[in-house]
């Protein structure tokens, strides 16, 4: 293939996804209702509130936990944050529609004010979610295998004291998750400070943070972990929602063998459950769907307790199909999977869509009506509700207690 075409194929398809993102966010911003909450829950409909009752109810004494919350930020109130500057003009029309679809789902109307008001919003959601606390994600900055920072990859940066700092002024809703890069030069003595300051997990995104879980420079940094403890809470498979397309590979389920050979406990966030990666076990075959990888990851008796699956945007209408299906279905593999909203995505409606769920039978009508009103009241508690309701269309099994502790 020429050069010539190679480029106008790549920007045929940055046009057609602009094109695709922009008609979902006008629909939000035109059409999708934002979030009214949080309210009383009084505003419920009976039946509305008995949903509720019923998710919430095991959880009285020994609150839920939600492994997978954003926080970010531009800075503003010298928090730390930062993000791309891409996202704050039109020369970048994919990210700039992407950042006012954030912008709109979660109250912000003051950019000199963003992550105060980020983060009030979070905080009002989590208190009127009732029953659950929250980790808190840290996100380091993209580096390069010299160990520099590449800030023009960066999409954005949370700093784990940033984290750390809202988990302390909230202890009883909010635990840090930190984010450390493998590559960068002080990553031992960062993550030794941050299992000081309480972290348990640490959160990567390979694609997006260009790390490559496979490669020997990650040895040092999985040896400290299983030395500390600490868990990988690792996003798996094609990533969307921040720019990778340059390292897709790096969320292929197969490359986290090494952390999971070196002693590391992992968590797969999403369950892999989008895009397609080489086999690694057999690169002659074609590839593979990163979700049947993960499979695997889960089905090898060596990584027997050491592996986990992270059920975050299951319920998206993207991955509501043989994904959920099958997890549902696995009932064997229910005590090794645990809960994530990946807010702020459950604030923007049009991600998730009842009605396909209930005309697949992971829902009732019913249901679907009522859970439509939770989310008009805090879509963080939507989140939680909707996947305690869930049932597998044919078995009837739903995702157990257990998934939704903290472990």
């Amino acid at each position: 293939m020429s050069r010539r075409v190679r480029l106008v194929a790549t920007w045929t398809v940055s046009v057609v996804a602009v094109l695709v993102i922009g008609a979902v966010v006008v629909f939000h911003v035109l059409v999708g209702k934002p979030a009214h909450g949080p309210e009383d829950l009084g505003v419920l409909s009976p039946g509305a509130r008995a949903l509720v009752e019923s998710a919430v109810a095991e959880f009285r004494g020994a609150p839920a936990f939600d492994h997978h919350v954003h926080v970010a930020g531009l800075g503003t109130g010298a928090t730390g944050c930062r993000a791309n500057p891409k996202f704050l003009t039109w020369w970048h029309p994919k990210e700039r529609i992407q950042f006012l679809a954030y912008e709109r789902a979660n109250g912000v109307d003051d950019l000199a004010r963003t992550d105060e008001q980020l983060a009030a919003r979070l905080l009002h959601l989590a208190r009127n979610a009732g029953v659950s606390r929250f980790g808190l994600l840290a996100f380091d900055a993209h580096y390069g295998p010299e160990g520099a920072v590449h800030e023009d990859e960066t999409e954005f940066y949370v700093p784990n004291t940033y984290v750390e700092q809202l988990a302390r002024e909230n202890p009883a809703l909010f635990e840090t998750i930190a984010s450390v890069h493998p590559y960068r030069p002080d990553a031992v003595a960062e993550l030794e400070r941050c299992a000081a300051a309480g972290a348990r997990l640490v959160k990567w995104l390979p694609n997006a943070m260009g790390m490559d879980p496979a490669d020997p420079r990650c040895d040092a940094f999985y040896a400290a972990m299983a030395r500390l403890g600490l868990t990988l809470l690792t996003h798996a498979g094609t990533e969307h929602a921040i720019e990778s397309a340059a390292a897709q590979e790096f969320g292929n389920p197969l490359r986290l063998r090494r952390a999971l050979d070196a002693g590391v406990r992992v968590i797969v966030a999403h369950c892999a459950s989008l895009g397609q990666g080489l086999d690694l076990d057999d690169p002659a075959r074609p590839s593979v769907d990163n979700f049947d990888l993960f499979l695997r990851l889960m089905d090898d008796p060596r990584y027997a307790g050491r592996v986990f699956g992270e059920i975050s945007a299951l319920t998206q209408f993207n991955r509501a199909d043989r994904y959920l299906e099958t997890m549902l279905a696995r009932t064997d593999l229910h005590e090794r999977l645990v809960n994530g909203s990946d807010y702020p995505l459950p604030s923007i409606d049009v991600l998730f869509q009842t009605g396909t769920l209930a005309r697949a039978g992971f829902l009732t009508a019913e249901e679907a009506d009522q859970l439509d009103e939770i989310w008009d009241v805090n879509p963080l508690l939507f989140d939680f509700v909707l996947k305690r309701a869930l049932k597998h269309p044919k078995s009837g099994a739903k995702f157990p207690a257990s998934v939704f502790r903290r472990r």
